[in-house]
């Protein structure tokens, strides 16, 4: 029984690991602070899920099960909305969005216009 919860540890673990090296490549890769900051998001939000969740089968106990839980609801809720906050102040101070970005859609809210027409 001892070999399943190791083999289901280093599952977790693994996939939370490969999505921190994804959001990392994203953050490195990506072109402009608006695509970066959702790359940084996701891989915080799903790494932390895999990283905690292999912590949790690990220890095994209760308690340890308790506060992954916890946590991971609580990133769950903040990071996407701290992402949001960053995003919207980016945008009100003017950053500018990668040259081939489709669509502004912040922009066309406050301007009143109607999409699609």
């Amino acid at each position: 029984m001892a070999g399943l919860r190791d083999v289901v540890t280093l599952v977790f673990l693994v996939s939370g690991l490969g999505f921190m090296l994804i959001g990392v490549c994203g953050i490195v890769r990506l072109p402009d602070a608006y695509q970066r900051l959702h790359a940084s998001s996701k891989c915080s939000t799903l790494g932390l899920l895999g990283l905690l969740t292999g912590a949790a089968v690990h220890i095994g106990t209760p308690e340890s099960v308790m506060k992954a839980i916890v946590t991971i609801v609580f990133a769950f809720v903040a990071m996407p909305v701290g992402s949001h906050v960053l995003a919207k102040s980016a945008h009100a101070s003017g950053m500018r969005q990668w040259a081939s970005t489709l669509s502004d859609e912040l922009a066309e809210d406050q301007a009143g216009e109607v999409p699609g027409a």
